[in-house]
């Protein structure tokens, strides 16, 4: 078979949390307040990610908090804050971009997670790195929807950063 037919990427959506513990308490008790404040039900949350196959090599694509992983692993090719920028300091307060294994993603926006990428009002999250990637790939990002019942908070502060130049996605 030739590359051009065994190269693809796989999309994800995985429950927000999977991987631990605090996340998914943290993630719940935002949703909660979220859909207080929007007057709806709370939904699950959901956490994007692509799996990419190309050239015989198989590469995963996501964002992760920082600090629940180990100093040395592989894959990391960009670090961003979270909260205020100047907690970005601490690893507490940081986020990475992966690309396994020796992937390189092209320049990745590293704007403060969980902060609005105007124009939308939506915030940057790992959804955002997803549809952002999506976006600068040539798909259409605003195809894909979470499951019924779902929401994918962040889709669309990638769509809006995955849109613009490049030049713009540098947050100053």
């Amino acid at each position: 078979m030739d590359a051009e037919r065994t190269d693809r990427a796989d999309f994800w959506r995985l429950p927000v949390g999977a991987g631990g513990v605090i996340v998914a308490h943290a993630s719940r008790w935002w949703e909660l307040l979220s859909a207080r404040r929007d007057c709806r039900a709370p939904q699950q949350l959901v956490h994007a990610a692509l799996e990419v196959f190309t050239g015989g090599e198989r590469y995963v694509i996501e964002m992760t908090p920082q600090w629940g992983q180990p100093r040395t692993a592989s894959g990391v090719v960009a670090i961003g804050p979270v909260g205020p920028p100047p907690l970005g300091r601490f690893r507490m307060f940081r986020y990475v971009v992966r690309a396994w294994p020796n992937g390189v993603l092209p320049e990745v926006p590293l704007h403060t997670w969980g902060r609005a990428v105007p124009p939308s009002t939506d915030m940057w999250n790992s959804n955002s790195l997803i549809a952002w990637t999506l976006c600068r790939a040539g798909i259409d990002a605003c195809t894909l929807t979470p499951p019924v019942g779902c929401r994918a908070p962040g889709w669309v502060a990638g769509i809006a950063a995955g849109t613009r130049k490049p030049h713009a996605d540098v947050e100053r």
